[in-house]
This record gives structure tokens, sequence and C-alpha cells, in this order.
């Protein structure tokens, strides 16, 4: 399956109806509770649960959205490894999840989120109904230890220019038509910016030494894949790496018009799309059962 879904223009909303915020078992999270389905958003490393807020309205209204800050992000305990990798992050969502007494849910992960997610679904693939990667970010296959060049630019870039001048000079890298775009930029801008150490510098290690493909080798649970065609942070062989890591048969969506931040510039088509990945992937499920 390939869906090619035109993008629409994301306007912000002045708050948006019936979502809450919490912390469980040191985690903070915004969340839209419902009877239904439970779809966990795990974000990537210069972003926040935030970011998935503009789908909602365009997701089914039952389900039971929880978008979680990543340790270290919005008010999240870091963890208490100086050099976390996958399993740490693992652990942390299985925390949240015990914490909220969830049992078996579906992972969202977009660009860093997809290697947390994957490495939570390999761990636990009881607890997974799904797993879908937006914008997959493979790692960089780094020892534990050893920054990659990528790594340590970030880092060093971070400390030079402070959160803000980052996050300004950064942002418009992450959507398709960035001065089409000002509400999406913004919001990109400002969860940029909004990034701390140490919860920063211990996600950049984590890509580092992360390998995505790995995790999904060992993935049961049933998997699809997201991605922008404007994407140039997390480039389409990416995708297709993870996806051969899975057999290279999962549900592919292809958003037009769309860059790394899927969330922020295109979330109708995203939402679209994940939607249509999902009901592919439960008619697997029953086929298989």
């Amino acid at each position: 399956m390939s869906t090619v879904t035109q993008s629409a223009t994301y306007v912000p909303e002045s708050g948006p109806a019936g979502v809450e915020t919490g912390t469980a078992a040191g985690i903070t999270y915004l969340r839209r509770k419902g009877p239904g389905r439970v779809l966990i958003c795990l974000h990537g490393i210069g972003s926040r649960g935030e970011s998935f807020v503009p789908m909602l309205p365009d997701l089914p209204a039952d389900w039971d959205v929880i978008a979680w800050n990543a340790p270290g992000y919005s008010g999240s305990a870091p963890l208490g490894a100086d050099w976390p990798v996958e399993a740490d992050y693992s652990a942390a969502l299985l925390g949240l999840l015990d914490a909220l007494e969830l049992g078996r849910v579906t992972l969202l992960g977009h660009s860093l989120g997809t290697l947390m997610g994957a490495r939570f679904a390999a761990d636990h693939g009881d607890r997974v109904t799904a797993l879908v990667l937006g914008a997959s970010a493979c790692g960089h296959g780094q020892a534990p230890g050893v920054l990659s060049q990528a790594a340590q630019d970030r880092l060093e870039a971070l400390q030079a220019e402070g959160a803000e001048a980052f996050a300004a000079s950064r942002a418009p890298r992450l959507l398709a038509d960035a001065p089409g775009n000002p509400g999406a930029l913004k919001r990109v801008c400002d969860a940029m910016a909004a990034v701390t150490q140490p919860g920063y510098g211990q996600a950049v290690r984590m890509l580092a030494s992360g390998q995505l493909e790995d995790s999904l080798s060992q993935v049961t649970a049933p998997t699809g894949f997201l991605w922008g065609d404007g994407d140039v942070v997390t480039p389409r062989a990416q995708t297709d790496r993870a996806r051969a890591a899975r057999g290279g048969t999962a549900p592919l969506g292809v958003i037009a018009c769309a860059g790394h931040a899927l969330h922020a510039e295109a979330p109708q088509a995203l939402a679209a799309a994940l939607i249509e990945i999902l009901s592919e992937l439960d008619q697997q499920n029953a086929s298989s059962s």
C-alpha cells in the first residue's frame, strides 16, 4: 500500500478542547481521553508532546490519545544514564503505561520517537497492537560513548547559539514550505526553543548510538510507515531501510507537500494516512488470528 495525500496548512487554534495534562512515573503528558483505541504519540528530538495536538481534531473522537514528553522534555524527569540507549526510553514508556494502568496500545513514533517506539515494541510486544513510524530515524549506529559528527554538531550548536537562536536557524528546514506555513513554522520553532539539558543531550547521544533496524528486526507487532515527500531531514532512504527490516512489505503512507515535521505542516493529512494504515494493519491482525 502506498498512499499519497495532499497536505493542508494548519491554522493554530486558541486551545484544544478536551485535552488534559498530567504526570505519571515522572513523565508529563497530554491526553484526550476516549473509550476506544489507545494511541501513544512519541515525539522527535527537537519537539514535545504538544506537537501532536494539531492532528487531534482529525482523529476518531473515541480514541484515547496520549502524547508524552520524553524523559528530560517539558517537565519530564531526565533519565539516570548520561548516555541512554533506546532500551532506557522503552523502560520509561513502560513505567508511564503501567502508571496509567494501560494494557495494549498503538504506538505512533515520529523521528527520534521511531527509535523509542520500535524498541518498546521489540521489548514488550505483548503490549503493542500496532506500530506506526513517521519520518523514520535509523540512528547513527555508533557504540555508546562515541559521538557521531552529526550528533557532536548538534550539541555544539545548541551550546554556542542558545535554544532560541538554535531553533530559529533549524526550524525552517523541518518544513517543505516554511514561508507558506507561518503557523506551522512557529509551532516547530517554539517546540525546538523549549529543549533543555540534560534531556536534549541524552536524546542526542541516544540518536548517535541508535539502531532502528536492529530493533525492528525483533518486532512482531503489525507495523506501518509514514513519510513526507518534502522531508530532507530523514530522507526516504531511511524509511526504506526501516521497511526492509520488517520485510519490505509494510504499509507506507507518503504525504505530499510535507516536510519532516508532519504533525505541524500536514496534521489533517497525517491523521488520514494514520487511520488508513491502522485500518490495514487491523485487517492483517484479524486475518492472522
